[in-house]
């Protein structure tokens, strides 16, 4: 969790810059979900706050000159009963408000008891395939948005909604799409799953269903586990050559003394 955490927060920290980045790919709203292994994650949301307004229905005031911080969208977060992380400094692109809010979940089964998530269902599962391997199987489908009204924006219909699955381990098998222009997905480098939607499409209702199995072993641990094993070995050789070299010298000073 802790080595989790720092990654989350450095990806809370990059936020506001990497949306101001002509040369990142920008989301209106942004959902990406931290998998570990047990089943716990952190969500870290990054969205407009009209895009906010629309597909979740929170209750922050949509006007570009509105005054917002973060002990205010923490305020609105909670009162929906997420469990809220930590908040950024809310930002502007386009004319609008942008906010980036991460928030704690111990099992990702029960994400719909943050309000804010519940236009998704979840399913963690450890099962056996027909090899007898076990592996995790993740899968969330995201429905139908709060149709609430952000009043007038200046969206141009080109926006984009983006869901991304950071995953802690190997993957098996995933159905990313993009859903865009329905081309097929791959995995970004870091375990990373996108799923795109067009804003209009997510604020219409057209779901979003994601499928993923991966290997029930964290690739971190693997790692840790290779080089301890690897330490351990290169200690055992070195105590090895060490005595193998006292009992020489000892042979060697019997042998002088006879």
């Amino acid at each position: 969790m802790s080595l989790r955490g720092a990654w989350v927060a450095l990806v809370v920290l990059m936020g506001a810059g990497a949306c101001a980045n002509p040369l990142v790919r920008q989301y209106e709203y942004d959902e990406q979900t931290y998998l570990d292994v047990d089943g716990s994650a952190e969500v870290v949301i990054a969205a407009s706050v009209p895009a906010l307004v629309a597909l979740r229905g929170v209750a922050l005031d949509v006007s570009p000159a509105a005054g917002i911080d973060a002990d205010e969208v923490r305020r609105v977060f909670e009162a929906a009963g997420c469990d809220v992380q930590r908040v950024s400094r809310p930002w502007r692109r386009d004319g609008r408000r942008f906010v980036q809010v991460s928030l704690t979940l111990p099992d990702v089964r029960k994400a719909a008891s943050c309000g804010v998530l519940a236009w998704s269902t979840y399913s963690f599962e450890r099962m056996r395939d027909e090899a007898g391997q076990d592996r995790l199987e993740y899968r969330q489908t995201v429905g139908a948005a709060a149709g609430a009204s952000p009043g007038e924006v200046k969206w141009t219909g080109t926006e984009l909604v983006g869901f991304k699955l950071h995953l802690p381990s190997k993957v098996l098998h995933h159905n990313v799409r993009r859903l865009v222009d329905n081309q097929p997905g791959s995995i970004e480098r870091g375990n990373i799953l996108t799923w795109e939607q067009r804003l209009t499409d997510r604020r219409a209702g057209a779901p979003v269903a994601i499928e993923v199995f991966t290997d029930p072993e964290s690739i971190l641990y693997q790692t840790l586990y290779l080089f301890a094993g690897a330490f351990a070995a290169a200690v055992a050789l070195l105590v090895t050559i060490i005595w193998i070299v006292i009992r020489r010298g000892r042979v060697r000073l019997k042998e002088l003394r006879k």
